[in-house]
């Protein structure tokens, strides 16, 4: 049996079939799921999910995208929350500096040709910069609220990480081994998931090690022990392959675990057996 690890069953994609839904994941053999909370309403949402199906369980943060509309004070809300025994997990939480606002001054310039002599800043790049700024500063403040409320209830966290790469690890760093997390959608380099073993950290793989682009983080995931890692959707985003370009749901991790499984040379049952054990230990789930 598998073990999702990372699904946003909360979201509006699911609404009008969520029971199909729930029905083809057991059908796949996908036991249970982990439904992830972005924001503090979604994280709300996320353990109403968990406390009405026993095949599901929640995981509740504050997305770093969600940094602009946050409050400052995270963990007030989040700790409420965390009473329910239906929480595995907090996150997702991290750092993603994809979409800073410099990059979109930057997009919207870029068809424009300046002289490499008179080239400047302009006074949208400048403003874009100073909010860059503001918000890494606002994610960072929301990562580490995240953190601290992971040690305090002795709970791990699920880590969002994107163009985001050394100041992630660093904030992580300041945490030891009192806290340990998964970077979830892993698809980093092997380097990069020594790097993160080593901290005592773990990796999870989505649908993007069946793409005909993903061979790197194939490889990655081929070359990892057993034990080291986990496979999830992420859905409704990165269907694998032969869906991709549609809704992803809880159902194709199993095609996700079969990838993997191919990569490796070994069967579908071994690693359904080695992350259902890694899934259960690091969220602490029990026996299905």
């Amino acid at each position: 049996m598998l073990i999702d690890t990372h699904a946003h069953l909360d979201y509006p994609d699911f609404a009008p079939d969520f029971h199909e839904v729930l029905a083809r994941a057991t059908a796949a053999g996908v036991s249970r799921i982990l439904t992830i909370g972005t924001s503090i309403a979604s994280s709300q949402r996320a353990v109403d999910l968990a406390e009405k199906y026993p095949n599901v369980f929640a995981v509740i943060g504050v997305h770093p995208s969600s940094a602009e509309e946050a409050e400052d004070d995270v963990i007030t809300p989040l700790r409420e929350l965390a009473k329910s025994p239906r929480i595995a997990a907090i996150g997702e939480t991290g750092l993603d500096y994809h979409h800073l606002p410099s990059a979109a001054v930057a997009h919207e310039h870029k068809n424009q040709v300046i002289s490499q002599a008179l080239q400047a800043e302009t006074d949208d790049e400048i403003e874009g910069n100073l909010h860059d700024g503001a918000l890494k500063s606002k994610q960072a403040s929301l990562f580490q609220q995240q953190l601290d409320l992971a040690v305090e209830l002795g709970l791990n966290v699920v880590i969002h990480q994107r163009d985001a790469w050394e100041d992630t690890l660093e904030i992580m760093r300041e945490y030891g081994r009192k806290v340990s997390g998964v970077f979830h959608c892993f698809g980093g380099t092997r380097e990069q998931a020594e790097e993160v073993l080593a901290l005592g950290h773990l990796v999870s793989f989505t649908g993007i090690v069946t793409f005909k682009n993903g061979a790197a983080v194939r490889d990655v995931a081929a070359g990892l022990s057993l034990g080291e890692f986990m496979v999830e959707t992420d859905c409704p985003y990165l269907a694998p392959e032969p869906h991709r370009g549609k809704r992803c749901e809880p159902a194709h991790t199993r095609l996700v675990a079969e990838s993997i499984a191919a990569a490796r040379g070994i069967s579908l049952e071994e690693v359904a057996r080695a992350t259902t054990e890694t899934v259960e230990e690091f969220f602490r789930l029990g026996r299905a």
